[in-house]
């Protein structure tokens, strides 16, 4: 950890040094964010996952800059070309972007233009130039002609000592840092249509010709235009205009009226368009694409959040269908664990007689096996198989489930692993059944890409995608906590402090000896040392003798919770069980060196409701009848809906059509609306109004305008 970087973050992210440096001691010893963010907040002062992630991805980025100034400082050295001038330089710059501009001038290069007139000996007059006295420039160069040397007549030899200049304009740490500005401030985001692509880019059509300044581009219509130029349909071009930029490398460079100060004018000129301008809009190009891709990140992470975090239906008795025409559907009855019962091939959509036989043996399975809720897969023929289920009039709710991804878990080596001798269409269907029951344990065996709650995941930063999403999932699995003796590898994987080795670690121990006792039978898992088991103890649940292991109460702290019993003449099982148990406990004479009211706060709490389970309750959602394609649509109804994806732009909604609507951000409410996940989230049963129907492009227009959602 590197303590210097401490008040700088602290300045950046509004916090004190001490909660900054707090977090960066944690982290630098293995601790996970939502570790640190639930028991350690007298550390922090109650930072909470948010900033202790911001803290700990600046220092990772620091500490990235640090690496990169160290390359460059060995870099100089190793050539000779390291002065105590330039080493300060070096070790004061502020960041990236300043760094590289100190090291351009120094850094090795291939043979440019300007470094084959240094070879030629073409540096003093480049610097005579330079001067700008008001000398002959015709003069000057009559010395540096050299027939041998290339450099056959005067205008070579001018050429020659113009392209030095040329590459040090462009190279100029402080021209740079002002045009870098400059782009940003008054660069446009200029998009053409490429010759010959109308008819195969009609997806982009919108940015045939646009032209808009860069600061006010939204992150996804950046992406877009990206995504358009990477398919070969669109050009881009990003540059402020051009007179500005020449004119502040005129007014660094250019003094007087002279005639050799028209040398130097021109090789400015040249600087600027052949070097300058295309390495900044190179850059710009960058830093719009990240700023686009972070957007784009933030955006998936909370769809997946909202996913992740849905009504569990909880550990019923399940019959799950994977619809399908032609095939039929696959049907399953699992356990209230999740585990395989029964499955069968049924055709619910095809003739009358198949009708009727499929509808006997469903019903005869919700009997045989006491089945307490259905669940229907949303993909094709989910509605149809809704419709024939709901017709047999049986006393159960039923749900469609959306089955995104389902298809990539079958296949999957978890699935494999599991059911190695079960069709792939079987495994889905059990996908299907336990997303119903606990959406959060069976979403975490998939890839979250594959989910479909994201906007251009393809497109951004894989590296920066993949450590949101899986702080993500992360979050959300701790903060509903684990059953250590049910949950599969998938789920541990994520608990805080295991990882892919100690979650097969422990589950080797689970298959070799049986259901963990407790808690602190974990420190018998070969691996699990005391550093792990601090991090993942807090998350995993245990249904034994010990009743504070079902809590999200940490071990560290049960000989507290014991002192607090003892105080109320209770014991440990009375106080998780009686209110008026713990109504006489005042936490502020708990309060000790180590541990605060913050703290404290969340152990009652947690007495209160042990092992609760944060997320909403779970209620059946039904689409409106009779609309079942979006042929049935007709502008003006009002239908319910389940928002499925939320952008910058809007949001999606699946009403039941097999194609999802949107929801324009100026629909979403009966005001103004600046980020869509201020109204709606990934999840939430909506009622929308039609209005608009577009068969040929098969989309649907939507809004929420004067239905009360987010007015």
């Amino acid at each position: 950890m590197n303590e210097t970087h401490c008040p700088r973050i602290a300045e950046e992210l509004s916090l004190s040094v001490a909660q900054v440096a707090a977090v960066a001691q944690l982290v630098a010893e293995g601790a996970t964010v939502p570790f640190v963010a639930r028991y350690r907040k007298e550390a922090t002062g109650s930072l909470d996952e948010v900033a202790v992630a911001a803290i700990r991805d600046r220092l990772e980025e620091l500490a990235e800059l640090d690496k990169r100034r160290q390359a460059i400082l060995s870099s100089l050295e190793e050539r000779g070309l390291l002065s105590a001038e330039l080493r300060a330089a070096v070790e004061q710059a502020p960041d990236k972007a300043r760094l590289e501009d100190i090291y351009l001038p120094h850094r090795p290069k291939r043979r440019t233009r300007a470094a084959m007139a240094r070879e030629r000996g073409l540096t003093p007059l480049a610097q005579a130039l330079l001067a700008q006295r008001g000398r002959d420039p015709q003069a000057l160069a009559g010395p540096f002609v050299d027939a041998a040397k290339g450099l056959a007549d005067i205008p070579a030899a001018l050429a020659g000592a113009r392209d030095i200049l040329a590459e040090d304009t462009a190279e100029d740490p402080g021209l740079r840092a002002r045009a870098r500005d400059l782009f940003v401030r008054r660069g446009r985001f200029v998009s053409k249509v490429a010759k010959g692509k109308e008819a195969a880019g009609a997806t982009f059509r919108d940015w045939f010709d646009w032209d808009e300044p860069l600061r006010a581009i939204p992150s996804h219509r950046a992406l877009a235009m990206f995504r358009g130029e990477a398919e070969g349909i669109l050009s881009l071009r990003l540059r402020p205009p051009e007179e500005e930029l020449l004119d502040l490398a005129r007014r660094r460079f250019v003094r007087g009226n002279g005639p050799d100060a028209q040398e130097v004018a021109a090789a400015v000129a040249d600087g600027c368009k052949r070097l300058l301008a295309p390495s900044l809009e190179t850059e710009t190009r960058a830093l719009v694409k990240a700023k686009a891709d972070a957007e784009a990140i933030r955006v998936f992470a909370a769809n997946l959040r909202g996913l992740l975090l849905a009504p569990p239906l909880g550990q019923k008795r399940v019959l799950a269908l994977d619809p399908g025409f032609r095939t039929g559907a696959k049907l399953t009855v699992l356990d209230a664990q999740g585990r395989l019962l029964h499955h069968a091939t049924i055709h619910p959509t095809t003739s009358p007689g198949q009708r009727e036989a499929a509808g006997r043996t469903v019903t005869e399975l919700c009997a045989r096996f006491d089945v307490q809720a259905i669940a229907i897969g949303n993909g094709t023929a989910g509605r149809e198989t809704e419709a024939f289920v709901r017709e047999l009039g049986l006393p159960l709710p039923v749900a469609l489930v959306n089955e995104a991804g389902a298809s990539i878990y079958s296949a999957s080596e978890a699935a494999r692993r599991e059911f190695p001798d079960l069709d792939l269409t079987v495994r889905g269907s059990v996908s299907i059944g336990r997303r119903l029951m606990d959406p959060l344990a069976e979403l975490v065996k998939l890839d979250p890409k594959s989910i479909g709650v994201g906007q251009y995941q393809h497109d951004v930063d894989q590296a920066g995608l993949r450590r949101a999403l899986n702080d993500v999932v992360t979050s959300c699995v701790n903060a509903v906590g684990v059953d250590v003796n049910t949950a599969s590898l998938e789920l541990l994987t994520f608990v805080s402090g295991l990882g892919p080795a100690l979650a097969k670690a422990v589950v080797a121990h689970r298959d070799a000896g049986g259901p963990f006792p407790s808690r602190a039978a974990l420190r018998q898992v070969r691996g699990l040392g005391p550093k792990a088991f601090e991090q993942a103890a807090g998350c995993l649940r245990v249904r034994g003798a010990e009743p504070l292991d079902a809590s999200a109460v940490h071990p560290e702290r049960y000989a507290l919770v014991r002192r607090m019993a003892r105080d109320a003449g209770r014991t440990v099982a009375e106080l998780l069980s009686d209110a008026t148990a713990r109504a006489g406990i005042r936490p502020q004479d708990y309060v000790s060196e180590d541990i605060g009211l913050p703290t404290l706060a969340d152990i009652l709490a947690e007495l209160e409701k042990p092992g609760r389970d944060p997320r909403e309750h779970f209620s059946a959602f039904a689409f409106a009848e009779g609309v079942a394609s979006i042929e049935d649509l007709e502008v003006g109804m009002e239908l319910p809906g389940i928002v499925t994806n939320v952008t910058k732009f809007g949001a999606f909604v699946d009403v039941g059509v097999h194609r999802d609507g949107l929801v324009h951000v100026s629909q979403l409410a009966d005001r103004y609306v600046a980020d869509p996940a201020e109204v709606v989230a990934v999840g939430r049963e909506v009622l929308v109004r039609v209005i608009e129907v577009d068969l040929p492009r098969g989309r649907i227009g939507l809004s929420l305008r004067g239905l009360g959602a987010g007015s």
